[in-house]
């Protein structure tokens, strides 16, 4: 269930790819206008994934999230319903302050209800689930939009999220209870909010994190460019780059999943920026001598986003273990931290590096470069902590 609720994002970012250029002529709009829509939906994911934690620390975790879900749901079919891009930037607006509920809030039900091993464990099971929806959301995308429009790809997530509001309502607990919750007034939210954006941890942690992610999310949002452009493929072939990234995902939180309670964090992360920096450094040898060519210009997605997966799950587990007290909170902080960055490289870097290919993935690289550095200046503080 955490999973088909943290499966709604991707869905909504990822099915609708395929279709922006049906947009565009559908809407009259320019390739940037229709790329906008992305970044409206991801500022505002990142800016109201702040407040879900906290709502949830306060309200419990199960009534926000059928809250959100009947808002997704509705935004869905008034994005269905869009004539201008107008109308289109302001539901995916919508769309973004409702759909981060489930992944920031089931975050932190694991925390509730785990520790140590078993959540590492449970988080990774989540994550190979989850992975399943980047796979095959614009596959589904570009058939929807083959067979029929680019409106029927907001129908399907209507439908979908309807389902999954059902299921909730029907069998998700609730993990806080009365006494555990936190007043939900200013000043403790100010203390909140203080505590952990005065944390230099939290942003070292935090931030390794979602500087792998962007370097995935670069390609995610590049995809229209860098499949149909630089590869010469079709909106109903964009699993040749999906699916290897998917595949990296699903057998990284496998390997988590697996080493869970055998292998420390710190030698997961070891191994895991070894996969990242390592393929991302392939990544950019191959395209400064040999032009963009199927199997080889996707393959090192795989595993990049391998060894994403490996890192992932620790250094979350070390952001929500640095605030036990306010864990929904922390979550928000974290998923927020990696929202407004995905929104910087959907709105800014994407459309600046997907001219080029090399430069695609010499920005890939620097990401993960980014994320290591930060990774390794919070090994030494913890280190130094705890001398």
């Amino acid at each position: 269930m955490l999973a088909a609720l943290a499966m709604l994002g991707p869905f909504a970012v990822d099915t609708y790819l395929p279709a922006f250029a049906s947009i565009e002529q559908s809407l009259h709009a320019t390739p940037i206008e229709v790329q906008q829509t992305l970044t409206a939906y991801m500022l505002s994911f990142g800016i109201m994934t702040l407040w879900h934690g906290a709502l949830s620390d306060s309200y419990g975790r199960r009534g926000i999230i059928l809250i959100c879900l009947a808002a997704f749901a509705v935004a869905s079919l008034a994005c269905a319903a869009s004539h201008s891009i107008t109308y289109l930037w302001i539901f995916r607006i919508l769309q973004g302050v409702s759909a981060g509920a489930g992944v920031v809030i089931g975050r932190a039900i694991i925390r509730d209800l785990y520790a140590g091993a078993a959540a590492a464990r449970l988080l990774s099971l989540v994550t190979m689930i989850f992975s399943i929806a980047p796979a095959i959301a614009p596959i589904m995308g570009g058939w929807i939009v083959k067979i029929f429009d680019w409106r029927s790809i907001f129908i399907f997530l209507f439908f979908y999220t309807a389902l999954l509001l059902w299921w909730c309502y029907r069998g998700l607990p609730e993990s806080l209870p009365p006494e555990k919750r936190q007043p939900f007034n200013p000043s403790v939210l100010w203390q909140s909010y203080k505590g952990v954006f005065s944390s230099t941890l939290f942003y070292l942690e935090a931030g390794t994190v979602a500087f792998n992610f962007a370097g995935l999310f670069l390609y995610v949002s590049a995809a229209p460019v860098f499949l149909i452009q630089h590869l010469h493929l079709s909106e109903s072939q964009f699993a040749w780059q999906f699916v290897p990234s998917v595949a990296g995902i699903f057998l990284g939180a496998l390997t988590v999943n697996r080493l869970a309670g055998r292998a420390t964090i710190r030698q997961q992360a070891n191994a895991g920026f070894a996969l990242l920096i390592g393929s991302s450094l392939f990544n950019v040898a191959y395209h400064a001598f040999l032009p963009p060519a199927l199997p080889w210009s996707v393959l090192p997605l795989f595993f990049y986003t391998f060894g994403m997966s490996v890192v992932a799950p620790g250094a979350t587990l070390l952001v929500l273990d640095l605030f036990p007290q306010i864990r929904g909170i922390a979550a928000s902080c974290q998923s927020c931290s990696m929202t407004v960055l995905g929104a910087f490289v959907s709105g800014v870097l994407a459309p600046a590096l997907s001219g080029s290919v090399l430069i695609l993935a010499s920005g890939q690289l620097a990401l993960t470069g980014t994320a290591l550095v930060l990774w390794l200046l919070a090994r030494r503080r913890r280190a130094r902590i705890a001398a």
